[in-house]
């Protein structure tokens, strides 16, 4: 446990300083300057369009939040599908679904300095490699290796992620999951 708290703090650290280094009004000079480029469009011309709607139009990133009213399964299958959630989100660089998942976890480290989650993971997206984005758009998690501590609380280790590249402890992490107001949250 001791190392694992140890990888933690040291992955803390270099979001810290990558943080600090870009800053907020950097982060948001970034996603600007993302936001202001112009797209490019391969669509075929309107006559050359079915009536069928496209593969992009149909697909719709998943929602963070459970279906209708239902609260999510309080399982570790449970966990193990937020948890999915939450890397193929990372990959996508989807701030908004890696923010709701992880958003205990990131509201204690707000409270310990590190600014909010959005500008937080916008630099998280940055350490990541394109090869790792990838992979963890389609990364699935070993049940064998995922430890249930209580019925609330699940640990996903490093090593549970299945993925076409190897994560480590400082590219990726270990993660608990508790079950909190209805649903798996990121909360260590």
């Amino acid at each position: 446990m001791r190392a694992r708290t140890m990888a933690s703090v040291a992955v803390s650290a270099c979001v810290v300083l990558v943080a600090c280094a870009c800053g907020p009004d950097k982060a948001k000079e970034d996603t600007d300057a993302k936001s202001s480029q112009p797209s490019t469009s391969t669509s075929p011309p309107a006559e050359e369009q079915s009536a069928t709607p496209s593969a992009s139009a149909r697909t719709e990133k998943p929602s963070a939040e459970p279906t209708g009213d239902q609260p999510a399964p309080r399982t570790k299958a449970g966990a193990i599908k937020r948890y999915e959630q939450y890397l193929h989100a990372l990959g996508r660089e989807d701030i908004d679904t890696v923010c709701e998942v992880a958003r205990p976890a990131a509201k204690k480290a707000e409270d310990q300095g590190l600014g909010p989650c959005t500008s937080t993971y916008a630099t998280v997206f940055q350490m990541i490699s394109p090869a790792q984005k990838k992979a963890l758009k389609t990364a699935t998690v070993d049940p064998q290796r995922v430890a249930v501590r209580t019925p609330v609380k699940i640990e996903m280790p490093v090593e549970s992620v299945r993925a076409s590249v190897t994560f480590s402890e400082s590219d990726l992490g270990s993660y608990t999951l508790e079950y909190l107001k209805n649903d798996w949250y990121i909360t260590e």
